[in-house]
């Protein structure tokens, strides 16, 4: 397969991150079996391709809903976050696990664990598909897909200025590709 000509190169392999969802998909149904039915909270958009392909292999009872954040302004990070689409269920008194495509900074999976918690479910976690190396080391994620460099990312849900999602693997940017040079 060609690399697009934006890419500098394939950070993770559409093989490596199928592999790493059938070991998280395993780890998360082993930690909830028994417990009833998990609320999977997609955060839009760039969770959604992560989203479906966990939750399919889930073994565990479970249901989806959306959130859409932003912590982003019209070309920085503003450090404030907005909820663009709030949770439709509620819960209070289940079980609810944060699915969430990337931790940069934390601002964004902090402000919304705060905003659940507050909400009283019965449990909240996150898996995340990547972080960061260096980055949000305070951030707590409990399942963790990949640890990747701190350069621009994209595929697999990830995106740069609504471009490149939909790429089965994760790739690293060139960097005059967002930076208009």
């Amino acid at each position: 397969m060609a690399l697009h000509s934006e890419f500098e190169r394939i950070l993770v392999t559409e093989e490596e991150i199928q592999n790493r969802l059938d070991e998280l998909a395993a780890e998360i149904s082993d930690d909830y079996r028994g417990k009833g039915s998990i609320v999977l909270v997609g955060i839009l958009k760039g969770s959604y391709m992560f989203m479906a392909d966990l939750a399919r292999r889930l073994t565990i009872p479970h249901y989806i809903d959306f959130m859409a954040l932003s912590s982003y302004g019209s070309k920085t990070v503003s450090g404030a976050v907005r909820v663009l689409l709030d949770l439709r269920a509620d819960i209070y008194d289940k079980h609810v696990l944060i699915v969430e495509d990337i931790v940069d900074t934390g601002n964004t999976i902090d402000y919304l664990s705060m905003m659940l918690n507050a909400r009283n479910p019965a449990s909240l976690k996150s898996v995340v598909l990547t972080r960061k190396v260096g980055k949000a080391i305070n951030t707590p994620v409990d399942y963790l897909g990949f640890e990747i460099p701190d350069v621009w990312v994209v595929g697999y849900g990830l995106d740069f200025a609504e471009r490149h999602r939909t790429w089965p693997y994760i790739a690293e940017l060139k960097p005059e590709a967002y930076s208009g040079k």
